[in-house]
């Protein structure tokens, strides 16, 4: 049964290019279905989450992310009685504006993009989608709805204070109203994000043998999951014993989110879309309990994982190159590609210019920039 504050495709506020609807598929649908077949979204195949492209095939990338995160999303937003296709664009979207190396890129970027109007992963998302992907004949981006673009600029919460430029120059033209929360159906897109997160990382960092399952016992609600599987099955092998918990700790975090977001549409009684912009709160979110032991968890994570040496060693390289091509690219402007090395980057000073280099490098893969990085830096290897 949908939910009265669902989003519903036949009341969206529309396309900022106005376009005639589909006889088969519903505005949100086909927005999912532009951001699938975006340059953004293939190139996330190449983006990583913690550890490098190139340090193993078994590891999570943007890409695999995203589905996750879709998935999830789906089977929240139809459990909450909300719009499935919504909630699953915005979750497939919500990491394109991520530049290569996981976090560590985007640390450099901000850091580096201070004087020049800042540089956030979901500002950046909404950069590409609606000016760098450059496909269609009547448009740049790909002209998704107002509430699929409203999800992506603020699924983790209204943005207020200093608005990044790239997002705050789309704002100027197509108000998101940024000062309150997103549909419902974005919110659930930022907690599938959670949840898959906070599930693959364990798995990662087991993968790499950075811990082991017996490291994670002493962990909340992860730690019962392990003495629920070693009860039923004991003696399972290793790789089904890590399986099973962490099925078991990520089913822990969606029926957590479902109930306490049951319980809070229940006492906020939204009446509709708008009702849940305007609560003030977000209407989905974990438990005061569980939110408090994710902490632990990701504590955990931090030290173990995020701050073990080799990682550590990576994010240097990292942030190396970043800072590099960055310098390189705006000394000399002439060194990237024709389409990027425009007139208009030339005259637009060194705001507009350090902006240009900061879309390039924030589109590029892991690999793409590593080789780049080569090319430029190493005398031995042909440009």
């Amino acid at each position: 049964m949908t939910a009265s504050f669902a989003t519903r495709p036949d009341t969206t506020r529309g396309r900022l290019y106005p376009e005639e609807g589909s006889a088969h598929r519903t505005c949100f649908q086909r927005d999912r279905d532009r951001i699938i077949h975006a340059s953004a979204f293939r190139r996330l195949k190449h983006k990583t989450q913690v550890f490098v492209e190139h340090e193993g095939d078994y590891y999570r990338t943007r890409l695999t992310h995203s589905i996750e995160v879709a998935q999830v999303a789906r089977t929240l937003a139809r459990s909450l009685g909300l719009n499935e296709e919504l909630a699953e664009a915005v979750a497939l979207a919500h990491d394109l504006g991520h530049p290569p190396f996981g976090h560590t890129g985007e640390d450099e970027l901000k850091e580096l993009m201070e004087p020049f109007g800042g540089f956030d992963h979901n500002a950046q998302a909404i950069k590409i989608v609606t000016k760098l992907e450059a496909h269609y004949a009547d448009f740049d981006g790909l002209n998704l709805t107002w509430e699929t673009l409203e999800g992506i600029a603020k699924h983790n919460g209204p943005v207020v204070g200093d608005v990044p430029f790239a997002l705050s120059e789309f704002n100027a033209v197509y108000d998101l109203e940024l000062e309150t929360h997103a549909s419902a159906e974005a919110q659930v897109a930022a907690i599938a994000d959670d949840i898959a997160y906070n599930n693959h990382d364990l798995a990662d960092g087991l993968r790499a043998g950075l811990f082991t399952l017996e490291d994670l016992r002493c962990l909340p609600m992860i730690g019962r999951c392990i003495a629920e599987v070693d009860a039923r099955w004991p003696g399972l092998s290793p790789a089904r014993r890590e399986h099973e918990a962490l099925r078991r700790f990520f089913g822990l975090l969606v029926e957590d989110v479902l109930a306490t977001s049951l319980e809070r549409i229940e006492e906020f009684a939204p009446k509709d879309v708008q009702a849940v912009r305007h609560l003030g709160v977000p209407v989905v979110r974990f438990s005061e309990g569980t939110f408090t032991e994710l902490k632990e968890i990701r504590t955990f994570l931090y030290y173990r994982m995020y701050r073990q040496w080799g990682v550590q060693r990576m994010r240097r390289k990292a942030k190396i190159v970043v800072r590099q091509l960055f310098e390189i690219f705006n000394e000399a402007p002439g060194l990237m590609p024709d389409d990027w090395n425009s007139v208009q980057a030339l005259q637009d000073g060194r705001v507009g210019r350090a902006r240009i280099v900061t879309d390039y490098i924030a589109g590029m893969t892991d690999r793409f920039a590593l080789q780049e990085h080569r090319k430029l830096t190493d005398p031995n290897v042909r440009a």
